[in-house]
C-alpha cells in the first residue's frame, strides 16, 4: 500500500542560517581501523589507521549534523528520513592522533512531490583551524512536504562524461554489515538493525547505511583513479537513489569527465544487481599524481 502523502508545515526552520558550536572529535587510531574493517576496506594506509577512508569523514560530524536533520522535520516524520546527497570537499586527509572540531550550519528545506529535504553544510577543521573538510548533507523527509521552500538546497554540480564506463567493479556485503557499521559510525539507527522496525516504515527489512554503501563504492572509485593514494581525492559527490539490502550485490560504473582546475574529474554510478541505481550523479575529482 502506498504511503499517504501528507502536506505538513510543522519543520522546525528556526535553526536555519545559524551555525552550532563547535563539537571536539578525538582520532583513535583504532577508530580508524575499526571503520576501515567495517566497510572492507583493502587500503594497507586505511587498515592500519594511519590515515582515514574518505567517508569516514562523516563520523567527526556525526554529533552535530545528525541531530539537526532529525529534529527539525515534524515529530511524527523524523523516523522517516532517508540520506539524499553527499557532497565532500577535501583539504587534507584525516590522520591518528587529530582534534577535530566541527560545526554545521543548516542552509535550507525544499518541498518536493513525495517529501522534502534538509541541507546542512559542515566545516571540520583540525585544532590549530587548518581546513580538513567541507560537507553538504542533504536528507530526503518522505511524506512530509513543507509549504514552501526556506532557505537553500545542495550545491549544483555538472558532469560531463564520457558515454561508456571505463571502469565496472562489482561488490557484495556481509550478512552483519550493517551491525558492524553500526559500531565503528556511531550512526544507530534501527533501520539498519531491526527488520520488523524498518518494515513500519515501508522499507523491505533491514538496509545499509547511505554512507555504508557509497564507501564501498568509493573504494572502487580510489583503484581506478588515484592509485588508492586519498590525499589525491579532493570532491566527492553523489545522490542517493535507492536504498541497498545487506543481500544484494552492487555494480559501479566509471567515467571518465575531464579536468577542472588542474585536477581530472570522474563521474560515477551505482547499480543494484545491475538494475536501479542506488547511487546516481556521482562525481569525483582527484590532483595529479
Amino acid at each position: 500500500m502506498n504511503a499517504v502523502i501528507e502536506s505538513v508545515d510543522q519543520f522546525d526552520t528556526a535553526p536555519i542560517g545559524t551555525w552550532t558550536e563547535p563539537h571536539e572529535f578525538a582520532v583513535d587510531r583504532m577508530r580508524l581501523q575499526a571503520y576501515a574493517r567495517a566497510t572492507n576496506d583493502t587500503v594497507p594506509a586505511h587498515l592500519s589507521g594511519d590515515f582515514a577512508s574518505p567517508i569516514f569523514n562523516v563520523v567527526p560530524a556525526f554529533k552535530v549534523i545528525a541531530p539537526l536533520t532529525e529534529e527539525m522535520p515534524p515529530p511524527a516524520k523524523r523516523m522517516m528520513g532517508l540520506h539524499g546527497e553527499q557532497d565532500f570537499r577535501f583539504h587534507r586527509p584525516i590522520e591518528a592522533g587529530m582534534r577535530l572540531y566541527t560545526k554545521a550550519l543548516p542552509l535550507g528545506i525544499v518541498p518536493h512531490s513525495t517529501g522534502s529535504t534538509i541541507t546542512v553544510k559542515g566545516v571540520t577543521t583540525t585544532e590549530d583551524g587548518e581546513p580538513v573538510v567541507d560537507q553538504y548533507v542533504t536528507v530526503f523527509i518522505r511524506t512530509a512536504i513543507a509549504p514552501e521552500a526556506i532557505g537553500e538546497g545542495p550545491p549544483p554540480r555538472e558532469i560531463h562524461r564520457e558515454p561508456d564506463p571505463f571502469a565496472m567493479v562489482t561488490e557484495s556485503f556481509d550478512v552483519d554489515q550493517t551491525f558492524r557499521y553500526m559500531g565503528a559510525s556511531g550512526d544507530t539507527m534501527p533501520l539498519h538493525s531491526d527488520t520488523e522496525f524498518a518494515r513500519q516504515f515501508g522499507l523491505p527489512g533491514i538496509i545499509l547505511h547511505g554512507n555504508c554503501t557509497l564507501a564501498f563504492a568509493t573504494r572502487a572509485l580510489l583503484d581506478q583513479t588515484s592509485g588508492n593514494d586519498v590525499r589525491r581525492l579532493k570532491r566527492l559527490a553523489v545522490r542517493f537513489s535507492r536504498w541497498v539490502t545487506p543481500d544484494e550485490t552492487i555494480t559501479t560504473r566509471i567515467y571518465r569527465a575531464g579536468d577542472t582546475e588542474g585536477r581530472e574529474v570522474y563521474g560515477f554510478e551505482t547499480a543494484v544487481g545491475g538494475g536501479a541505481l542506488c547511487l546516481s550523479d556521482g562525481l569525483i575529482e582527484v590532483a595529479p599524481q
